[in-house]
């Protein structure tokens, strides 16, 4: 029988270049889809999936991204007073308990495979999950509990993947692999951001994983890969060359890409178009402007 998945690794150091100016006072993973911030997405992912125990990789000017998860008692008793218990319900949910919690510094940009191993000793020797903020996955069953239980049947290490063009395969780690006639895919094989021509196949990884400890072994004398960074995507290439088991689970859902401008933007109208009290308004309001659509376009 599988060992249960119940820590998740959250690499959240990155300086958030993207969004300057707004990410040189605030962390990136804070900014808002709608009223909750992109790293609350990402946590309420993980809580659905059954992890316990959450591990973020960060770096200096980060305070606010810890202060978020710690209690605010003024603001509670504040809230309690007003008797806006429906405010107070959602604040309180976005508490993380002593010791389910833990952050760890990452203090050289060395990519994402030195950001995971960087969290080795809080792992041990335990399978894990690795979770990436900046990928916003709408689905109604959440993208990581999909994996879960998938991996609860296969063992070994998982990548979630989907389908993109041919032409943007080169942003992207890409797998080689064998589709079961259903959601699953035996990886032979994984490159780092291929060129078009020398991609194996459509299938990208997205940012959601579950590891083995033995990864973390690959990472200890991993050498550094595209763009000079220590790729996770090697490491796990490495695990298959030693005949471990890799699977990608095609999941079901809609992922954004909230790393890039666009796809915040993207992902905000969405998630407020499916918001029950802002629907009617908002869509009027996008009818309201479609010829200003249609003249950009």
């Amino acid at each position: 029988m599988n060992r249960r998945v119940t820590k998740a690794v959250f690499p959240v150091a990155g300086l958030g270049t993207r969004f300057l100016p707004a990410t040189k006072s605030v962390p990136k993973e804070i900014m808002t889809l709608v009223d909750r911030p992109l790293i609350q997405y990402a946590i309420d992912e993980a809580r659905a999936a059954g992890i316990t125990e959450f591990i973020f990789v960060t770096s200096r000017g980060k305070n606010a991204l810890e202060d978020y998860f710690d209690h605010a008692p003024e603001l509670e008793s504040s809230l309690k007073k007003s008797g806006k218990d429906e405010l107070l319900k959602i604040l309180k949910s976005t508490n993380m308990e002593s010791g389910a919690i833990a952050y760890i510094r990452q203090h050289k940009a060395m990519g994402l495979g030195h950001a995971v191993w960087c969290a080795r000793r809080l792992i041990g020797d335990e399978p894990f999950a690795v979770i990436l903020p900046d990928d916003v996955i709408a689905a109604d069953k959440p993208c990581l509990k999909q994996m879960v239980d998938a991996y609860a049947s296969t063992g070994g290490s998982m990548v979630a993947t989907m389908e993109v063009p041919s032409e943007k395969t080169s942003s992207y780690g890409i797998l080689d692999g064998e589709a079961n006639g259903g959601s699953l895919v035996s990886v032979r094989g994984m490159v780092e951001k291929p060129k078009v021509e020398g991609a194996p196949s459509n299938l990208a990884v997205i940012g959601r994983y579950i590891l083995t400890p033995d990864v973390l072994e690959t990472l200890n004398n991993q050498k550094s890969g595209t763009g000079g960074e220590i790729q996770l995507t090697d490491a796990i290439a490495a695990e298959i060359t030693a005949g471990r088991r890799v699977h990608g689970l095609k999941f079901e859902g809609q992922r954004f890409d909230c790393g890039s401008k666009a796809g915040f933007l993207q992902a905000t109208v969405s998630f407020a178009l499916a918001r029950e009290e802002l629907q009617d308004e908002f869509a009027a309001y996008l009818r309201e402007i479609s010829p200003l659509i249609r003249a950009a376009e």
